[in-house]
């Protein structure tokens, strides 16, 4: 399997909307991750399986800067 055969999309925050930071490929699989938007400042728990994004748990806390 080449490069170009590797199908990867960027992962969307669930509480704006926008790009985050990471990007998925195909075969990459997530468990309780905690996922960060560098746009609202919000932390998501997330499962990832074949590209398709489940939200666990929205945590609603921004974080201090």
């Amino acid at each position: 399997m080449s490069k170009k055969d590797i199908m990867t999309d960027w992962v969307h925050c669930p509480i704006c909307g926008n790009k985050t930071r990471l990007q998925l490929r195909v075969d990459t699989e997530l468990k309780n991750f905690p996922l960060y938007c560098p746009k609202c400042k919000r932390k998501s728990l997330i499962d990832a399986k074949n590209l398709q994004i489940t939200v666990i748990k929205s945590l609603d806390t921004k974080i201090q800067s």
